[in-house]
C-alpha cells in the first residue's frame, strides 16, 4: 500500500459525513478502499468482523464511507478500547449487578412497608439505579461479542457519567450505595 493512499484515506474518513462528493469522484476513490479499511480498523471505527460486508463492493463505497465518517465524528472523543482492560471481567460485573438488583428489590419491598421513610427510600432507589447504569456500561465495555464501536461508545458514556478525573484515575463508584448500609458494631 502506498503512503499516499493512507493520507487520502485519513482525509476521506475525517471529512464530515454530510459532505457530498460527485459520483464520478467516488468511483476514482474506490481504489483506496483497502487503505480506508485498514485505517478504520486502526482508528477503532470499524470492527474486524464488519470487514466481510463494509467496504467490500465498489458500488457501496459512498454509503460505507458515510457510515465510517459518522462513526469517526461520534467516537472522536471516545476512549480507546484498551481502556476497558482496567475494569473487572464480565462475570464479576454480572454478580455485582445481580446484587444491585437484589438490593433494589429489597428497597422496593421496604418502601411498601415503611411509608414514613418513603422519600428517603425513593432517593436510595434512584441511587441504586444510577449505580446500576454505571456498572452496566462497564459490563458493556467488557463484552467481547459487542462490536468495537459499541464498546467504545459505552466507554465514552461511562467517562461522561463518572467524570474525567474518576475515569482516568480508575476510581469507579461501588455497585451499590454502601454508604446507606447500617453499621453493626460487635
Amino acid at each position: 500500500m502506498f503512503p499516499l493512499n493512507y493520507a487520502l484515506a485519513a482525509v476521506l474518513l475525517s471529512t464530515p459525513a454530510e459532505s457530498a462528493e460527485p459520483a464520478e469522484a467516488m468511483d476514482c476513490l474506490a481504489t483506496v478502499r483497502p487503505a480506508v479499511r485498514d485505517l478504520a480498523l486502526s482508528w477503532e471505527i470499524l470492527d474486524p468482523r464488519e470487514v466481510r460486508y463494509v467496504l467490500t463492493r465498489s458500488e457501496d463505497f459512498p454509503s460505507d464511507l458515510k457510515l465510517l465518517r459518522r462513526r469517526y465524528a461520534d467516537l472522536a472523543d471516545a476512549p480507546p478500547l484498551y481502556d476497558c482492560m482496567r475494569f473487572p471481567d464480565r462475570t464479576l460485573i454480572n454478580d455485582m449487578l445481580a446484587f444491585n438488583r437484589a438490593y433494589r428489590q429489597h428497597l422496593d419491598n421496604r418502601q411498601a412497608l415503611e411509608l414514613a421513610n418513603a422519600w428517603e427510600l425513593r432517593e436510595m432507589l434512584l441511587e441504586a439505579d444510577r449505580l446500576y447504569q454505571i456498572w452496566d456500561l462497564v459490563r458493556d465495555t467488557r463484552c467481547d461479542y459487542y462490536y468495537v464501536t459499541v464498546r467504545r461508545q459505552a466507554l465514552k458514556k461511562l467517562k461522561e457519567m463518572i467524570g474525567d478525573q474518576a475515569y482516568y484515575s480508575g476510581r469507579l463508584p461501588p455497585h451499590v450505595p454502601v454508604w446507606q448500609f447500617a453499621r453493626i458494631d460487635r
